[in-house]
């Protein structure tokens, strides 16, 4: 089993080192920039390859499902080896942003089954500050790879066990976006009633880190107890979140239609304002 996440001066020694193959990834994507691809071509990790979030990491959208469903283990798989990995495989992915678009991957991969993925702390910036090179351009297209893929391997939640969580529900929203006071993308403000306001970005040093294991575990704390189930926008930062405290050593499961199929089902309710309910 991997750590949760990678330093980019470990990422370099591994790979100098020659030994088993480590397939990275590269996750940049975010929401309102499609550029993904074109940021990829202007620089990215040596060996790298690019993985597109609406294609490749999620299923089609819909009000039933929300903005980023889980895809078919069976898509998931026909892409990994598009992506060359093999069975044993190491797996790394980043993105520019703190690993809030690469998480999305590292949760994906963990949950079909790939044992050893590591998200890189810091991401490219981290990666460039090591040091490290970046290459423009496209790469060849790798091997194809033979990794199977089985689905279940970490815990996920319906909209019913959303509503009716025995425990800690974190909306990794920003806070904004939790308490009703704008709402960008989906068709109604607020929130899971009784869920707890915990944004993603918070997981994060100003230099776009994760915060320390320490750090992480007493925020998370501070806000109840019980089992912890995680929500956002779509499934892709609560990916970041349920990172955070895997880091902690904290299990957490993931709502993946999150708000954006809360808040297309006129039955579910909604709450406003600061307070859970």
């Amino acid at each position: 089993m991997s750590a949760v996440l990678i330093s980019a001066e470990d990422l370099r020694e591994r790979l100098a080192s020659g030994g088993s193959p480590v397939r990275l990834l590269d996750v940049r994507w975010a929401l309102g920039d499609p550029d993904g691809p074109q940021h990829y071509l202007d620089g990215h990790i040596p060996g790298a390859v690019f993985v597109d979030m609406e294609t490749e990491l999620a299923a089609p959208a819909s009000p039933a499902k929300g903005r980023h469903p889980m895809p078919e283990v069976a898509h998931l798989q026909k892409c990994a080896r598009s992506w060359g990995i093999r069975g044993g495989d190491a797996v790394v992915v980043y993105d520019a942003t703190g690993g809030m678009a690469a998480a999305r991957a590292w949760w994906l991969l963990k949950w079909a089954g790939v044992q050893d993925v590591s998200i890189l702390d810091g991401g490219l910036p981290a990666w460039e500050r090591a040091g490290g090179k970046v290459i423009a351009g496209e790469e060849p297209d790798p091997e194809a790879g033979d990794v199977v893929l089985t689905p279940g391997n970490m815990p996920v939640i319906d909209a019913d066990a959303a509503a009716g969580w025995q425990g800690l529900l974190l909306d990794a929203r920003a806070g904004e976006r939790y308490r009703g006071e704008v709402e960008p993308i989906d068709p109604r403000a607020g929130h899971i009633p009784g869920a707890v306001s915990a944004p993603t970005a918070e997981n994060l040093t100003a230099d776009g880190y994760f915060k320390t294991a320490d750090e992480l575990r007493s925020r998370f704390e501070g806000f109840g107890t019980g089992p912890v189930a995680v929500y956002c926008g779509s499934g892709v930062t609560a990916a970041h979140q349920v990172a955070a405290l895997a880091a902690a050593g904290i299990e957490a499961s993931l709502y993946p239609g999150s708000w954006s199929q809360w808040s297309n089902d006129p039955k579910r309710p909604v709450a406003t304002g600061s307070e859970p309910a």
